[in-house]
């Protein structure tokens, strides 16, 4: 028997005192059946608490849903271009094996007194600072074609095929060796799509600068 049970039959014997013996019936029954009745306080408690729970729930869910997103968003974003803003695949990435022939396009960037001819005017400093203004516009998307076209020191559009060292030239190629040093160096050093530079050095890079981007 419950407490509940209890102090419902002692309520019903005090009625029963009062009002008379033949109301002890009716009031044990009605005592009994209120007792024996499920807690409507007990019952509205789990309710309660279950509804409590759905708003955090959904609220989880929808956080769940807004990393996934996120996550999505900056997946996007990195197949597009790497932290440094750079589009992909243009950053230097040595190929896995030596090419034999490359194709690469380059833009050469000299100051005056590297290229006879040319009537060029630029200090060798502002011809360093111009040919890594031109890498970063590059390797962030510009038009390779059309940064050649309005900077290179050398005739557009600029492209030239190269084998390698040891590796007899094809139809319209030149041999490595037959090229300044520093244009090989990097053009067989880089995957296609990549875009590099040489520096100008007196001895492999006399020129100037080359930016260059290797086609294939």
């Amino acid at each position: 028997m419950t407490p509940q049970t209890h102090r419902a039959l002692a309520a019903a014997a005090l009625l029963a005192l009062t009002f008379g013996a033949t109301s002890l019936g009716v009031c044990l029954a009605a005592a009994t059946a209120r007792a024996d009745a499920p807690d409507s306080t007990a019952a509205v408690g789990p309710a309660g608490s279950q509804e409590s729970e759905k708003p955090a729930e959904a609220k989880t869910k929808t956080k769940t849903k807004a990393k996934k997103v996120s996550r999505a968003a900056k997946r996007k974003g990195s197949s597009m271009s790497d932290s440094s803003g750079a589009a992909v695949g243009t950053m230097p990435v040595a190929p896995a094996v030596t090419p034999e022939h490359v194709q690469v396009q380059h833009i050469l960037i000299g100051f005056a007194g590297t290229i006879s001819g040319k009537s060029i005017t630029r200090s060798k400093e502002e011809a360093r600072k111009l040919a890594y203004e031109i890498l970063g516009r590059a390797r962030k998307g510009e038009d390779f074609g059309a940064l050649v076209e309005k900077y290179t020191d050398d005739s557009p559009p600029g492209i030239y095929g190269m084998s390698g060292h040891g590796v007899t030239p094809a139809a319209g190629e030149y041999s490595r060796d037959g090229m300044v040093p520093a244009f090989g160096n990097v053009g067989f050093a880089i995957s296609a799509g990549n875009i590099g530079i040489a520096d100008y050095d007196p001895n492999t890079s006399p020129y100037g600068w080359h930016v260059i981007k290797r086609l294939k």
